[in-house]
């Protein structure tokens, strides 16, 4: 495969203790958490009705997006966009499969709106008033690094910008048993395609191998699905030299940072 590059001009982070991406910053190079953290995001995207009712994983998925557009100084209508979710919300399909077992008629339809595994990217192109493309795309385990893949193919074939959002929540039920997530996790990356000083460049190739695995963030959030990210996040906060992230079955993404 041919290396794929982008700039990173912004971050965004949230994982309980860590609010943002300065907080998992300093918990990488620290371990310094923040005792007062919410428990839970507040996307300023969403007017407050909608804001109380959204479900965590769309709460985290655009809090992390806001936060990674604010940080590059970026319009969010402006950029297409690509949401990676291991399993989308599975509280909410153990809830729907859980009361089409018992009670049918009395499934809710906010709930089933939100079941669908693109919820977090409709509930971001309505709020930001996006009309670019924007993808939802699941891998199992190694969604992040394919979603990864898909953000960095469009800077390739000549976007200017591209939001990367990677986020899951935590498992119940029976499904619980099959798909094991917990806690709240969410990253976000707007990847560009021209150089930026002061800006990380990444670059990215496909390579046979096993996935890093372990590092500060992984202490606290390796029970999320989406933890796979994590040696990326870790690299960008100065704690690696490069990350293999998870790409499929003796796969990985080998994602370096070229340029600082």
């Amino acid at each position: 495969m041919t290396a794929l590059s982008a700039t990173v001009e912004g971050i965004g982070f949230w994982t309980r203790g860590m609010p943002g991406w300065d907080a998992a910053r300093a918990f990488v190079q620290t371990g310094a958490r923040i005792d007062d953290a919410p428990s839970r995001p507040s996307p300023q995207l969403l007017a407050p009705n909608e804001r109380r009712r959204a479900p965590d994983t769309v709460a985290v998925a655009l809090d992390v997006a806001l936060a990674a557009c604010a940080m590059a100084g970026r319009d969010p209508a402006s950029l297409p966009s690509v949401f990676a979710s291991t399993h989308g919300d599975l509280t909410i399909t153990d809830y729907i499969c859980a009361t089409l077992a018992s009670a049918p008629a009395t499934v809710s339809p906010i709930r089933f709106h939100n079941s669908v595994h693109n919820a977090a990217a409709g509930y971001w192109t309505i709020g930001a008033g996006a009309t670019r493309a924007s993808t939802a795309i699941s891998a199992f385990d190694a969604s992040f690094a394919q979603g990864l893949l898909d953000a960095l193919a469009q800077i390739s074939a000549g976007a200017e910008g591209v939001l990367l959002v990677g986020f899951d929540g935590a498992s119940a039920g029976p499904l619980a048993q099959v798909s094991q997530s917990s806690g709240l996790l969410g990253g976000a990356l707007v990847l560009a395609r021209d150089a930026k000083p002061g800006a990380p460049r990444l670059r990215a190739t496909l390579a046979d191998g096993e996935p890093d695995l372990g590092g500060a963030l992984a202490t606290v959030a390796s029970g999320n699905a989406m933890a796979p990210m994590l040696p990326l996040f870790e690299t960008l906060a100065g704690a690696r030299a490069q990350a293999r992230l998870l790409a499929g079955p003796g796969r990985v993404l080998q994602v370096e940072v070229i340029d600082v």
